[in-house]
């Protein structure tokens, strides 16, 4: 199990936590059985620690009219990955990036607001990288499975 490291407590508030981050310090301590100063103090000890990193509002791009989500396989050179890497985290259509084992180097997603945004993108963008040996973009159709965080 991935958080054999951690108490059963804080196993059970990571657990409600994935199933719903708006779960107030009382609701949580109610199915724990701890107050809500005790659940309090837990959850600040796993944010400093970084085992929570954050809280937030996944948005469906497939629900949003005309959006369309895509993720690239993008092989390069050694010496050209670093600049890769920073030419892409700093493109505000791309919403991850992955480093990868095996054919492909990196994999990246993207979210554009239509398909002319995202041919803008490959154009301007991913056509554009230097030291790029490689590109395979794969337009999402939908998303069957999504699992968000880690499975506890």
């Amino acid at each position: 199990m991935y958080l054999d490291h951690l108490d059963a407590l804080d196993q059970k508030i990571l657990t409600l936590l994935t199933q719903n981050a708006r779960y107030s310090y009382s609701e949580i301590g109610e199915q724990v059985g701890l107050s809500r100063v005790a659940v309090k103090s837990r959850i600040d000890a796993l944010e400093k620690k970084g085992i929570i990193e954050e809280y937030t509002t996944i948005i469906n791009p497939q629900k949003i009219s005309g959006a369309v989500s895509c993720y690239f396989e993008i092989e390069t050179t050694p010496a050209a990955l670093g600049d890769v890497i920073d030419r892409l985290y700093r493109c505000d259509t791309v919403t991850q990036i992955y480093r990868m084992s095996g054919n492909c180097c990196l994999h990246v997603h993207a979210v554009a607001a239509s398909q002319d945004e995202l041919e803008h993108f490959i154009r301007e963008q991913i056509d554009r990288l230097e030291g790029v040996t490689s590109v395979k973009t794969h337009i999402i159709l939908a998303r069957i499975k999504d699992v968000k965080g880690l499975r506890l």
